[in-house]
């Protein structure tokens, strides 16, 4: 069993993220994450995810966590 980051899109709110970049994205050293504009949701490749929590510390709003898969 494995861990993956999943993100909570009713609490994600990447406006609040300077200029509107997922901090979340910016932290993760696999680039699983992508956001096709500022201010726009992220998607997460859980997939490919290692479950190292890097995106979950820099979430200002606690949108991101790590289940087991």
């Amino acid at each position: 069993m494995g861990k993956i980051a999943l993100v909570t899109f009713d609490k994600c709110d990447p406006c609040q993220c300077k200029d509107g970049v997922c901090a979340a994205l910016l932290a993760c050293k696999h680039k699983l994450i992508k956001q096709e504009k500022a201010g726009e949701i992220p998607l997460f490749s859980p997939g490919s995810c290692t479950g190292c929590g890097d995106c979950v510390r820099a979430c200002p709003q606690k949108a991101v966590q790590i289940y087991r898969s």
